[in-house]
């Protein structure tokens, strides 16, 4: 006889935006529209009951292959995501967009996080394993992330940097990002921490901001080492370095790699 999956139950909970969300548990069909959200419910044991994702889910790797893509972050296929029946929708504040929520949301349970800091990414972890039925395996996840990151050594002399996120026009994280929390738990200070999340930075800002370092990111914008030159003519004091975005950026499990590549940055 085939297995019979057991009963739902209503569960009404409340996102990270202070929104109440009625949702069947366990939800059994869930649509991811954050990178660094599929990845945590794939490490939570979770990957089976995940049947959307955005083309920009490239962790794990098989994401993209076991789940229908329903397009990005900012434009979702919502023709798609309805023949998928999702009883679970999970979003963020940030990486999605206002309208295109608000339209599933008419339609089914849509679960949203906004991270700003390392205790909101594990309130989060914590919060979606509680709503999954996988609450043990968030709490240890949570648990590893904090352990790693309490055993950062302190830094005496925060380095003053710039972190750039774009190119045409230069973008930077500045205050009130997760960037911004990560870089000051890594030793880093924010040059442009007194502006406000992403600001267009111009040559002439960052050469009187005298950075020490400054970071190009590998995400959103791919740079490279083709691109250190043209930072290095606007600072040539200052050391130009290539960084990992997804380990200052993703705030899901991922970021149990984080603290030890932060620790590897600094010393060197």
């Amino acid at each position: 006889m085939p297995l019979v999956p057991p009963p739902q139950m209503p569960l009404t909970v409340t996102d990270q935006m202070n929104r109440r969300v009625a949702v069947p548990f366990p939800p059994r069909r869930i649509v991811s529209l954050v990178p660094s959200q599929t990845e945590l419910l794939f490490d939570l044991g979770l990957g089976e009951r995940v049947v959307g994702v955005t083309k920009f889910c490239i962790h794990p790797a098989e994401a993209r292959k076991s789940a229908a893509v329903i397009g990005g972050t900012k434009n979702f296929h919502f023709e798609q995501i309805d023949e998928l029946r999702p009883d679970l929708i999970i979003g963020n504040k940030e990486e999605n967009y206002q309208d295109g929520i608000e339209q599933l949301a008419t339609r089914y349970p849509v679960w949203m996080s906004d991270i700003l800091t390392l205790s909101d990414s594990v309130d989060m972890i914590r919060r979606l394993g509680l709503i999954t039925g996988r609450k043990e395996a968030a709490e240890q996840v949570g648990r590893e992330i904090l352990a790693s990151f309490a055993a950062l050594p302190p830094v005496a002399a925060p380095i003053p940097t710039a972190y750039f996120i774009w190119r045409k026009p230069y973008l930077v994280a500045a205050s009130g990002t997760f960037i911004d929390d990560m870089l000051e738990r890594a030793g880093f200070r924010n040059v442009f921490g007194h502006l406000s999340r992403y600001p267009e930075i111009t040559p002439e800002l960052l050469r009187s901001a005298a950075p020490q370092q400054i970071l190009l990111s590998s995400e959103p914008y791919p740079f490279g080492e083709k691109h250190v030159a043209e930072f290095q003519e606007i600072c040539p004091e200052a050391r130009i370095r290539m960084v990992d975005g997804e380990l200052f950026s993703w705030y899901g499990s991922r970021l149990r790699y984080s603290a030890a590549y932060f620790r590897e940055l600094i010393a060197e």
